[in-house]
């Protein structure tokens, strides 16, 4: 198990194995999406080893189990334990090994949010509240909720819910999101998320996107591996980059 752990990179730690840690350890399983739990409970503990899951025993807010957790090759941290001063503690040790690390922490007082956004959590969920709003939508608008669990499961057939970051790498920057799927034209974008992190649901064709932007979209999975700039993009993109040299080309020489 440690050799499995050493050679993992991207995954995620899921800290405490309780009843909430169990479900998000199902779903994440279920994605495929590479996981280790930390816990230091034995019925825990034997909860994780008999479902298969990688398991690091110990103090969650301990550098050295984390360490081991590969927290410094790790994309997403989880800290899911039931106790919120517990959380509080794992995540200012977690932010202290690995700054870049994405932090969800689970709060079970309203109060718990300051302390613990200040320690470094970037997202705080709150079963209560997210329990009690569900709930009442449920009561309200059924067909709402069994849509969001119908997007929530990840997978649609052959599509699948993607979240994609306009990046260096990707190239979208600069580009509208019409012009970005002419690729693959049966992706539907839901929203788009701005630099500036103000959402927008259903975003236009026109819109222009800028780096660190983020957008959701259903599509087929293959189509969103193919996803790059038309060819006319590309061909003016590598224009561009020769613009330099044939101008250089087109200088007279000094005389002699």
């Amino acid at each position: 198990m440690r050799g499995k752990i050493e050679a993992l990179r991207d995954h995620y730690i899921l800290c405490g194995f309780g009843r909430v840690g169990d479900e998000i350890a199902r779903d994440l399983a279920a994605r495929r999406v590479p996981f280790v739990i930390v816990d230091s409970n034995p019925e825990a503990t034997e909860r994780a080893r008999k479902q298969d899951y990688l398991l690091v025993e110990g103090d969650a807010s301990s550098d050295a189990t984390l360490l081991e957790a590969g927290i410094q090759r790790a994309r997403c941290l989880l800290a899911a334990s039931d106790s919120d001063s517990g959380n509080t503690y794992i995540v200012l040790t977690a932010k202290a090994l690995n700054p870049r690390l994405f932090i969800v922490a689970r709060a079970g007082q309203a109060a718990s949010t300051t302390p613990m956004l200040r320690a470094g959590a970037d997202r705080i969920i709150s079963p209560y509240s997210i329990g009690g709003r569900r709930m009442a939508l449920s009561a309200l608008q059924p067909l709402v909720v069994d849509f969001i669990d119908t997007l929530a499961t990840g997978r649609h057939g052959e599509q699948i819910l993607a979240e994609l970051e306009v990046s260096e790498e990707s190239r979208l920057a600069g580009m509208a999101i019409e012009g970005c799927f002419q690729t693959c034209p049966g992706a539907t974008v839901l929203a788009l998320q701005k630099a500036t992190g103000a959402i927008q649901v259903g975003p236009r064709g026109n819109t222009v996107l800028e780096l660190g932007d983020r957008l959701i979209v259903l599509a087929c999975e293959a189509d969103l591996e193919a996803l790059s700039p038309p060819p006319s993009a590309q061909r003016a993109e590598e224009a561009t980059r020769r613009e330099p040299s044939r101008q250089h080309d087109r200088m007279p020489l000094p005389p002699p």
